[in-house]
């Protein structure tokens, strides 16, 4: 007899949580560009695609660029801090986040989406809450 849950469960699921975190850890908020690229290459597959709001970004490479940029742009001490732990499913993973100086008021919040492929993000969306009243 089969164990018709088993069978209906497939394989199983990625830690979400963990890569997510990895994400904003060792690609958002890491200033070294070789340090971000290693991480890239462990935690993106070789071809991956990131959806802002107002771009796609195609590549590795490309991403670390954005990382890096977002750094530069809003200084030395700008950082991503997750909010609560990654939820996912069916290779479908979301973490909060919020940004802003370390020590500072918090300047931007938002949600990362992943699509998980073989353990590692295929698609990321970067969805940003709208600045408060």
């Amino acid at each position: 007899m089969t164990d018709t849950n088993q069978a209906s469960q497939g394989p199983a699921e990625p830690d979400y949580d963990g890569l997510l975190r990895a994400n904003l850890e060792s690609v958002f908020n890491e200033r070294d560009a070789d340090r971000r690229a290693a991480a890239l290459n462990e935690l993106f597959v070789a071809e991956p695609l990131m959806y802002e709001p107002t771009n796609v970004v195609q590549g590795r490479a490309a991403i670390s660029a954005v990382a890096g940029n977002l750094l530069d742009q809003f200084g030395p001490t700008f950082r991503f801090i997750p909010i609560g732990r990654a939820v996912g499913h069916h290779g479908l993973g979301s973490l909060r986040w919020e940004a802003g100086p370390e020590g500072g008021s918090v300047v931007v919040t938002g949600m990362d989406v992943a699509e998980v492929v073989g353990g590692r993000i295929a698609r990321l969306w970067v969805l940003l809450n709208p600045p408060a009243a």
